[in-house]
């Protein structure tokens, strides 16, 4: 596989392969100083900076240099090699300059450019400032969400707690109210008690989230039983729309995960199936044992979710109904939890929707 530093390579090759006939070109050039027709010249040069006769510096030529000619190349090849192993270093430090002041950038969320033949760590630092800038956004529209939902629950705590104190400072004041009424006023009493409980969970839900650990106990599991069981404890739930889970599965399917974990995966799909399924329908449960992996299906008939929305459905503190004062609406966090424990597990899960039948599909290795 190509690194992609392609340019890199070849300019310093070419940079260094320059500086070799220019280190021959001086040793040549101090050899003919040192002898032949130049020597002639040299002397000259020493005869007229000393002030003395040609002899004299003729002989001071050859006992000095001539003589010692070997050590002065010596000196030169030692020196050159300095020079060129300095000119090396100076070219590579000038990229590692230019890496520096691309974190610089990255830091400080600027678009990075570089050298050509560093393109291909700009790209790396340009996605890499692209993922931080979106990770950034992501998770301030995750508080966003969160803070508008906190501020959301507890405003509609006050309401059902109005209600329920105000419903039972009625009966504690009239202790002889007719039965029929009494009744009544029991009934709407446990009813915003319910409420009241939804709105406290959720509340839990949020704090139960930022705590969680990330951390998966795997075992086997007994998948088939595990959604036989489920279905039997969403039996109350689904009863009061008048909905029903049909599983078509076999009965001998199992699977290597944490059960609890797992568990929670499946029970906040069905939640969410049952808050979101029409009346009076049916939510079918499949599950299919593949040579690799295990793929279990939630089909709810409801509202068709917008295309847009399919993968958003996923992100915390995201709710198909941004109204506040629904009844089916969530603290936005079943989903998001469900695809963490997922992913913990190295699978996947996707939702599909179209003409009012929507399928959250879980795929989990063996």
């Amino acid at each position: 596989m190509k690194s992609g530093y392609g340019k890199l390579r070849r300019k310093i090759f070419l940079q260094i392969l320059l500086m070799i006939p220019g280190v021959w070109i001086l040793l040549i050039i101090v050899v003919n100083v040192l002898s032949g027709h130049i020597a002639e010249g040299l002397v000259t040069l020493i005869q007229k900076i000393l002030f003395i006769e040609y002899q004299d510096a003729l002989y001071i030529y050859q006992f000095y240099i001539r003589n010692n000619i070997d050590q002065f190349l010596i000196i030169f090849i030692v020196l050159s090699f300095f020079l060129f192993f300095y000119m090396s270093l100076s070219w590579f430090v000038k990229y590692f300059r230019q890496i520096d002041k691309g974190l610089d950038a990255l830091l400080a969320g600027r678009e990075i450019v570089l050298s050509p033949e560093m393109e291909t760590m700009e790209k790396k630092m340009n996605q890499a400032r692209q993922t931080l800038e979106r990770r950034e956004t992501e998770t301030k529209l995750a508080e966003k969400r969160k803070d508008e939902l906190v501020m959301y629950l507890a405003h509609d705590i006050r309401t059902p707690l109005t209600s329920v104190i105000g419903y039972l400072s009625l009966l504690d004041e009239a202790p002889d109210m007719p039965a029929e009424q009494k009744s009544k006023y029991v009934h709407i009493t446990l009813e915003k008690a319910c409420r009241l409980e939804m709105l406290v969970n959720e509340f839990f839900e949020i704090t139960r989230y930022d705590l969680s650990q990330n951390t998966v106990e795997k075992e086997s599991i007994d998948l088939s039983y595990m959604l036989m069981q489920m279905a039997e404890e969403f039996y109350p739930i689904m009863s009061g729309k008048g909905n029903k889970i049909e599983l078509q599965m076999d009965e001998d399917i199992h699977v290597n995960g944490d059960p609890a974990k797992l568990a929670r995966v499946f029970q906040n799909i069905l939640k969410n199936a049952a808050a979101y399924s029409s009346e009076m329908t049916t939510i079918t449960v499949r599950a299919e044992e593949h040579a690799d992996f295990v793929r279990v299906s939630f089909e709810n008939m409801g509202k068709t979710i917008p295309k847009q929305k399919l993968n958003s459905i996923f992100e915390k503190f995201c709710r198909l109904d941004d109204s506040r004062g629904t009844k089916d609406g969530g603290s936005g966090l079943g989903l998001a939890i469900a695809k963490e424990i997922v992913q913990l597990h190295g699978g996947r899960i996707w939702a599909e929707s179209r003409d009012g039948k929507t399928v959250f599909w879980v795929e989990l290795p063996k």
